[in-house]
């Protein structure tokens, strides 16, 4: 079935769905990975945007549901270069294709997913819409131009949990307090988890490491957190630009120097924004598993799964109170930082993803370390 793909700036790509009829309009962006095509459609982070992979082939090991990050699917789209239909894997439960379907997802394939990728990373990010419905060009390409974008818009209300709820080994538990979520550990430190959009690895490293998770809704009031009395505050990764919830930022500020403070992605972008500072849209943004981010405080190197498209201005912070720790080597964008007042740290990337395998575990770690001083 054929597909046409317009960008706001008028270029089209004509490619045809693997998913059968429908339209997604959103931020077209692309993810560098190689694997963890379902991780990636099922990652919170990706509301709001349709989503390129740059490697040729996807679909070939199928999909199963223990690899979940979440509930759901996220991206309006999945846009690809070649769609195997035909998994060969002994844990694949049903194909890519069945999976989309599933969700309500447009998949595309069969287009030059490489020419659109060097477009936007010389143009940068953009809107885009791709339909198997309308395939009038002037009208696609109109259409893109109008949309709403993620510039300043609250992404996070759609994706995080509407209750609280608890984690254990076997996932997901219903629940308003510590007790729904039981380790085997004896005396376990307690962790409130604000859910962004959280994927379901952190929760999962958290219980593996003797914690209780409580994840909460962003909308929680720091009043409510502290009546919990955590040990530690975690603030997950999540979709959008992080000026679009003020109100979480307030929220976050109002905890910081209360407890120790642990901040991925979209949690180490609000905690920039509660130290004083700003953000900004990057052109095209960091999205994939081969991300090369330097530990200044060690001098290592670690290989990095990343998937943002906003970023900390370091410059907009005091630097007499906020300390840069890790730095994107592709850009020298910032990719971590810490409070030297204040028990808080956070890094841009995402640990719990584990492309290096285990390069930056040592952050789950310091978490701990830091609750039980």
């Amino acid at each position: 079935m054929k597909a046409l793909i317009a960008l706001e700036d008028g270029t089209l790509f004509e490619g045809r769905s693997f998913t059968g009829s429908g339209e997604a309009i959103g931020e077209i962006v692309f993810n560098t990975s190689m694997s963890g095509y379902q991780e990636i459609l099922t990652d919170p982070s990706y509301t709001g945007q349709i989503v390129t992979m740059t490697y040729p082939l996807i679909g070939n090991y199928g999909v199963n549901k223990e690899d979940m990050e979440s509930a759901s699917v996220h991206p309006k789209a999945f846009l690809i270069k070649e769609y195997s239909g035909y998994p060969s894997n002994y844990r694949s439960e049903q194909t890519l294709s069945e999976f989309l379907k599933e969700y309500g997802v447009l998949g595309v394939e069969g287009f030059d997913t490489r020419a659109l990728v060097r477009h936007i990373r010389t143009k940068g990010a953009m809107k885009g819409i791709i339909s198997t419905i309308d395939l009038d060009p002037q009208s696609l390409v109109t259409r893109a131009r109008e949309s709403a974008g993620v510039v300043g818009q609250d992404m996070v209300s759609k994706v995080t949990c509407k209750e609280p709820y608890g984690w254990a080994e076997n996932g997901v538990v219903p629940g308003t307090d510590f007790t729904t979520a039981q380790t085997g550990i004896e005396n376990p430190l307690k962790i409130v988890a604000f859910d962004f959009g959280i994927k379901y690895n952190q929760s999962r490293i958290f219980t593996e490491k003797g914690c209780q998770v409580q994840v909460v809704p962003a909308s929680t009031s720091a009043e409510t957190v502290l009546a919990m009395n955590p040990d530690g505050i975690f603030l997950s990764n999540g979709p959008g630009d992080p000026e679009g919830v003020p109100e979480v930022v307030e929220t976050i500020r109002a905890l910081l120097g209360k407890k120790p403070m642990f901040g991925i992605c979209l949690g180490h972008q609000i905690l920039g924004l509660a130290y004083g500072g700003s953000t900004f849209k990057l052109k095209f943004g960091h999205r994939g598993g081969n991300q090369p981010v330097k530990d200044l405080s060690t001098g290592k190197v670690e290989i990095t799964s990343q998937n943002h498209g906003f970023c900390v201005d370091m410059d907009s912070l005091n630097l007499d109170e906020v300390e840069l720790t890790h730095v994107n080597l592709n850009d020298g964008s910032v990719e971590g930082m810490r409070h030297k007042k204040y028990p808080s740290f956070s890094v841009q990337y995402h640990p719990e993803h584990a492309p290096g395998p285990h390069d930056a575990m040592y952050l789950f770690d310091r978490f701990i370390a830091m609750m039980r001083k």
